[in-house]
């Protein structure tokens, strides 16, 4: 009987064993939640993902993968469909290649600021479009994470006012559709370049310009490598902060009330982080040697509309979305 006893508590414990060897991580009693990013750790969303991390902690251990190490830039989406990863910090223009609806939300000036930004995330209008990302990709949006308004930065010492100037100047975007659309929008020659390969494309002359958040020039250095910064404020910056659907249907209502909470938190404080910042940076760039000056805003502005206005992107968007954000208060 001993014998009988033994054999069945070691068929038990290998059973055991088994079981949490084919558990994915973020089952298991202390899960594992691997995060992904383009940003570098020296980035106010890496500590925007700290705060998170050390607010879940009771729950589960946040691995951060920064600066694309895990997955290069546009591919997080995928993998996390794949299973591949459990969060990301995904850009709107990935989610808009498989939902074309969702490129309105990628426009040059629908959002006005942050404030607007994250109004409209909160809404109704907000909720409609987070559920076809549900739906259709499996994955969570817990919400959007502001990294400033995006501004286009030049190496060479050319004066820009309307969108005519930049004709033929090569500006940096990221690949995808959605962004040539955005360079365009602008009256530039768009080139698709990898964002960590931005730095070496300015020195070497392989691109005139590239478009980002002050925070996001001085993080990668641009400034050293430009003359100027228009402050064309296109876009309102933003990336979403997102969960896989597995890992998120897997916590109880309770964890997942904690889990949404904890995400809050770690935005907002990073969005105010990044308003301060930015109020900061253009004098400092100044003081530093660049030409940093305001343009004919309501030339680009009015250019960028009739450019997306005309784009087959326009009619996939939902029928009055646009008017019902621009009325937002």
């Amino acid at each position: 009987m001993k014998f009988l006893v033994n054999r069945r508590s070691a068929l038990a414990t290998g059973a055991s064993l088994a079981a949490a060897a084919v558990m994915p991580a973020w089952a298991q009693a202390q899960p594992t939640l691997r995060f992904a990013a383009v940003f570098s750790d020296k980035d106010i969303r890496a500590d925007m993902m700290k705060l998170f991390a050390k607010e879940v902690e009771a729950d589960f251990k946040v691995d951060m993968f920064l600066n694309s190490t895990m997955f290069k830039q546009g591919t997080e989406l995928v993998a996390l469909q794949r299973d591949n990863l459990e969060m990301g910090n995904v850009g709107p223009q990935d989610i808009s290649k498989q939902i074309p609806a969702w490129s309105l939300l990628t426009s040059a000036y629908l959002f006005r600021d942050a404030n607007h930004l994250t109004a409209f995330f909160n809404s109704d209008l907000g909720a409609q479009m987070k559920k076809m990302v549900e739906d259709q990709l499996k994955v969570k949006i817990l919400g959007p994470t502001f990294f400033g308004t995006r501004q286009v930065g030049l190496k060479t010492k050319k004066k820009i006012n309307v969108p005519a100037d930049l004709a033929g100047i090569k500006l940096r975007m990221p690949p995808g559709d959605s962004w040539q659309l955005l360079g365009r929008s602008l009256g530039a020659n768009p080139t698709p370049m990898a964002y960590a390969e931005t730095y070496t494309g300015l020195q070497t002359g392989a691109i005139d310009g590239q478009d980002n958040p002050l925070p996001n020039v001085q993080n990668m250095k641009f400034n050293e490598v430009m003359s100027q910064i228009v402050l064309t404020s296109h876009l309102v910056g933003y990336d979403l902060l997102v969960v896989s659907m597995k890992v998120w249907q897997g916590m109880s209502p309770a964890k997942q009330q904690a889990f949404q909470a904890a995400a809050n938190k770690a935005i907002a404080w990073s969005t105010a982080e990044h308003l301060k910042r930015e109020a900061e940076l253009a004098d400092g760039f100044r003081r530093q040697g660049l030409d940093v000056y305001a343009p004919n805003i309501g030339a680009f502005r009015d250019h960028a509309q009739k450019i997306y206005l005309a784009s087959d992107e326009a009619k996939q968007w939902p029928a009055g979305m646009l008017d019902k954000i621009n009325a937002m208060k």
